[in-house]
């Protein structure tokens, strides 16, 4: 079964990741990966820490010669400012009182997770559940996604809002070629060129404001086979584990597929997907098979693709590392009043999330395409799939 482990702090040596069952004979590209690791450190509204990281992918094992061997695949992405933290994360010498974090800032996982762990510093927590490890996630998505391009399927997501600036995404196509050339363009990884002079000019109000602002993030996927996931058992469908692999992104507070929320206010025959059968093919390009007009469900019926695009929309809460003490909160060690305290921080990473969310839908597909149609190596993948799609 399809898995990776993520290890590693937001300023320590560097993030340690392993794949597990990932086939032999699949070709690494670098570049690929590494342009997706600096993709997630760009974007409109990101603070001083991306000017300090470069990421690239360094592998450890499982990969030789530029190809997967089948053994556990495992890598490392150096964090650049451990130069400057060697001697407070130093893995032996004791931590000076006087440097110790007792405040817990409120958004953030200190609190619980200075309880939970009975710490005495919420350094402790934070270098751990910091977003810094989505670098990690991200590298894997690429992996995964590579793997799934030897059969056409295809990955992209957009910005579709920041704040109250949306875009009107119901029917969005990510991959029309002037919508990603769009997206490629902006700086907020947005479709719409013209509000994102908008979303910009609110990003600009809340850094002098010393404050955070969210938005929306849509990510899709093409090309899917029917049948990935199952209606069978709750664990064994498609959106319940997109659903968790996107949650558990930080500052991610919603998942929606197809039209989410919006399913809640429209009738049942204006909503659900017509099936159609094409077996005259014609000169549009539409292939000959079953086919829809509407993808209101997100390429998702039971738990299991429907061979439409499958569109996830998520929403990323504002940063809680505020730059002006605005948030009321406690001394954990005398539970006196306080200010949250400052650490480096962005006004706005939505783009940034974006590649995130990416990268872990592309996970949940690669471990479903390989529940279905997997094997040992390339070779034998391939060999099951396209059995399979003969039939």
């Amino acid at each position: 079964m399809l898995r990776f482990l993520t290890a590693g702090e937001s300023h320590g040596k560097g993030l340690i990741t392993i794949i597990d069952n990932f086939p032999s004979g699949i070709k690494i590209d670098e570049d690929f990966i590494n342009e997706k690791l600096k993709l997630r450190q760009s974007g409109y509204g990101r603070g001083a820490r991306q000017k300090i990281e470069t990421d690239k992918i360094e592998f450890l094992s499982g990969v030789r010669g530029g190809y997967t061997t089948g053994s556990p695949v495992s890598f490392f992405i150096k964090n650049k400012d451990y130069e400057n933290w060697k001697e407070r994360m130093d893995a032996y010498k004791p931590v000076p009182e006087e440097t110790k974090i007792h405040i817990p800032r409120p958004g953030h996982a200190d609190f619980a997770g200075s309880l939970k762990y009975g710490l005495d510093d919420i350094r402790n927590v934070l270098e751990r559940s910091s977003a810094r490890e989505t670098a990690s996630r991200v590298a894997v998505g690429a992996i995964c996604r590579i793997l799934l391009r030897n059969f056409d399927i295809d990955f992209s997501s957009a910005v579709v809002g920041i704040g109250d600036v949306k875009i009107d995404a119901d029917n969005i196509n990510l991959f029309d070629g002037d919508i990603l050339e769009n997206i490629k363009r902006s700086e907020l990884r947005m479709p719409d060129l013209d509000l994102e002079n908008s979303a910009k000019a609110l990003i600009d109000k809340m850094k002098d404001e010393g404050d955070t602002i969210g938005g929306l993030i849509t990510a899709q996927v093409k090309n899917l086979p029917v049948g990935l996931g199952s209606f069978t058992q709750w664990d064994e469908k498609l959106d319940g584990h997109i659903a968790m692999s996107l949650m558990s992104i930080q500052a991610i507070k919603s998942v929606e597929i197809g039209l989410g929320v919006r399913s809640a206010f429209i009738s049942g025959s204006k909503y659900q997907d017509s099936i159609y059968y094409n077996d005259n093919p014609d000169n549009k390009g539409k292939a000959k098979g079953f086919y829809r007009k509407t993808d209101n469900a997100g390429g998702i019926e039971g738990g299991m693709s429907n061979g439409e695009i499958i569109s996830v929309r998520c929403a990323m809460k504002p940063i809680p590392t505020l730059m002006k003490p605005y948030l009321d909160t406690v001394d954990l060690n005398t539970g006196s009043p306080q200010k949250a305290f400052l650490e480096r921080s962005d006004v706005c990473a939505v783009p940034a999330a974006s590649i995130v969310v990416e990268a872990a839908l592309a996970f949940s597909i690669c471990y479903f395409f390989l529940k279905k149609f997997g094997g040992d190596s390339l070779a034998e993948i391939k060999r099951n799939y396209f059995a399979i799609s003969r039939e």
